[in-house]
């Protein structure tokens, strides 16, 4: 067995239109031609793993920030917010008037006035990602098989994210749920977009070590790539970590390398420099 890659997707392995770089598709399948294991290490859930992801040749996904493990289409363990949990959130959430989106791997299920009320936030979000075209993204561009309409209790939900009315929603909702994580995206700080609630006590390294396990490797022959704070303790468990050009301050500063941002072919540029290109 070669080395065993684990990519963050966005910003990382596609950019913040989700776009894919061709040179980023030409570096895995060659990878995984030399031996190499490719899987992609996300906060997304599967059913926001489109084909074209896919397609590249992937070998698996953890997903939902480390509550989910799959190899080649094996479930290797899955952690789920209860049912419970699920409905008390829900309705906390409606009850305070914000809106939100459920991850499931069956789907992404929106609140009742989700689309309209995100529209703002999920532009802003790819404006501070410096792209051109924000302003022509509609939520169902940046979520196309967003299910609108669907049922809101649910028992197979790996995490939930919601609209931000100020910062201080986050904080009442961590005070509302300690049987739950709390965390926000979309800008650091009181400058956050979203709030999310997910699976107590797991991350991307724990993921990262459950799957190295089942497959029988080492960690020393594993690569970690990653451009946000949450892709820290993934790049710290790794034997190497690469930070993408975009990425934040804190996680380049924790990085052995950092490659050139997404758009400029940093995935390909870090795979060659790490010899990942090379026959065996």
């Amino acid at each position: 067995m070669g080395k065993i890659i684990f990519l963050d997707v966005d910003g990382t392995l596609v950019d913040y239109e989700n776009r894919i770089p061709e040179s980023a598709v030409r570096a895995i399948r060659r990878a995984r031609a030399n031996g190499h294991r490719v899987y992609i290490c996300t906060g997304r859930s599967r059913a926001e793993v489109y084909p074209p992801l896919w397609d590249i040749g992937l070998d698996g996904m953890i997903g939902g920030n480390g509550s989910y493990v799959e190899d080649h289409e094996t479930v290797v363990m899955r952690r789920l917010i209860t049912a419970e949990q699920c409905r008390n959130v829900v309705d906390w959430l409606h009850a305070r008037g914000l809106e939100f989106y459920l991850e499931s791997n069956n789907g992404l299920f929106a609140s009742e006035h989700f689309e309209t009320a995100a529209l703002e936030a999920v532009r802003l979000y790819s404006k501070r990602k410096e792209s051109p075209d924000a302003e022509q993204l509609t939520v169902r561009s940046v979520f196309p098989d967003m299910i609108f309409g669907g049922e809101l209790y649910r028992d197979d939900l790996n995490k939930i994210s919601f609209l931000l009315s100020d910062y201080q929603d986050y904080l009442d909702a961590k005070e509302a749920f300690p049987d739950l994580h709390a965390g926000t995206w979309g800008g650091k700080g009181e400058e956050a977009l979203f709030g999310d609630l997910g699976v107590k006590d797991i991350d991307k390294a724990g993921a990262v070590h459950t799957l190295v396990h089942y497959l029988g490797a080492d960690m020393r022959d594993t690569i970690a790539f990653g451009d946000a704070k949450v892709d820290i303790p993934m790049l710290q468990c790794c034997s190497f970590g690469v930070a993408m050009g975009n990425g934040g301050p804190e996680i380049k500063a924790v990085a052995d390398f950092v490659t050139a941002d997404v758009e400029q072919d940093g995935l390909y540029q870090a795979f060659a420099q790490l010899g990942l290109l090379r026959n065996p």
